[in-house]
């Protein structure tokens, strides 16, 4: 059974790292300042948080792998970690320094604001630790101006203007980090095509099985797992690059599939449906109605 060390509050995290709270909700660590090397870590397999902690390694002087390949970026990786989550330790080397910074914040500090009504948006918070974003030196410093600012708010007494502050240098920190995770995908093209071939693929064959009658209609998580990534990866990789979500081109590809058995007249409407892994035919004739603009029994007609 794994050892795992839960944070409950931002605070826990602080104390762990022996720094000062300055804010219940909210704190940045900046590991030059930490005087250990982590002992208090050793011993966990991982942290599970409850609350959000972004991390800025610094990686200078190493090539990171990223998805089983080098990366050509060095200069600093942010690997984003949601409530609830927990962020597992590959091996742990007792000797080994920790480089850069972390930020916390509670889900607590965002309430009754406008980034409470859209962090759910930033999925990047459910990614797997190798999606990590990775920085370019000028991305860097954009990151570390904003800790910077952050930080500053935190040194100040708290007033009326606090919150505000602090919510307003977090969203946009986190909307950078949309826009440089918008340039990750563009500049890892290459891989990107290679997974939706890969994902093309896999549709053709899951459909052209007897899984749909086992298993059902093929989830986003099913294709995720088979090309080890995360579901929110997989699914926004695919959004940017066809435009359409994961679940838009896994149902065009069952229509297309379906229009094809539509025509044997030797199956019925019910025995199409659940060859395609529906459990009520019903379910398939709506979804077919909606997308093609015909019941399947008209389209057999019609055609």
């Amino acid at each position: 059974m794994k050892n795992i060390l839960d944070i409950n509050t931002v605070g826990n995290y602080l104390a762990l790292r022996k720094k000062e709270i300055l804010h219940p909700l909210v704190g940045i660590v900046d590991f030059k300042e930490v005087d250990e090397k982590g002992k208090s870590i050793i011993g966990y397999d991982g942290i599970r948080f409850n609350c959000y902690a972004i991390f800025l390694k610094d990686a200078k002087g190493c090539k990171i792998r990223y998805g089983g390949k080098p990366y050509d970026y060095d200069k600093g990786t942010l690997v984003f970690v949601g409530p609830s989550q927990t962020l597992e330790f590959g091996g742990y080397d007792p000797d080994f320094v920790p480089k850069g910074y972390a930020l916390l914040f509670h889900p607590d500090l965002l309430l009754g604001t406008e980034l409470g009504r859209k962090i759910e948006g930033y999925s990047f918070f459910s990614y797997s630790s190798n999606e990590a974003l990775h920085l370019s030196a000028k991305e860097r410093k954009v990151i570390l101006s904003l800790l910077e600012k952050i930080q500053f708010e935190l040194e100040q007494t708290i007033d009326k203007h606090s919150k505000k502050l602090i919510v307003a240098n977090i969203e946009l920190f986190l909307d950078y980090c949309t826009r440089f995770y918008d340039r990750q995908f563009l500049t890892r093209e290459i891989e990107n095509i290679g997974s939706l071939e890969k994902f093309k693929d896999l549709l053709t064959q899951y459909f052209a099985s007897d899984k749909p009658q086992k298993h059902g209609t093929p989830s986003v998580s099913y294709f995720a797992e088979r090309l080890h990534l995360s579901p929110n990866y997989f699914g926004d990789l695919v959004k940017k690059e066809t435009g359409k979500s994961a679940q838009e081109n896994i149902q065009n590809k069952l229509i297309e599939v379906a229009k094809e058995r539509v025509f044997d007249a030797n199956k019925s409407v019910s025995e199409i449906a659940y060859e395609l892994g529906f459990k009520y035919p019903q379910h398939f004739t709506r979804l077919f109605k909606q997308r093609v603009g015909h019941s399947p029994s008209e389209f057999r007609t019609l055609n």
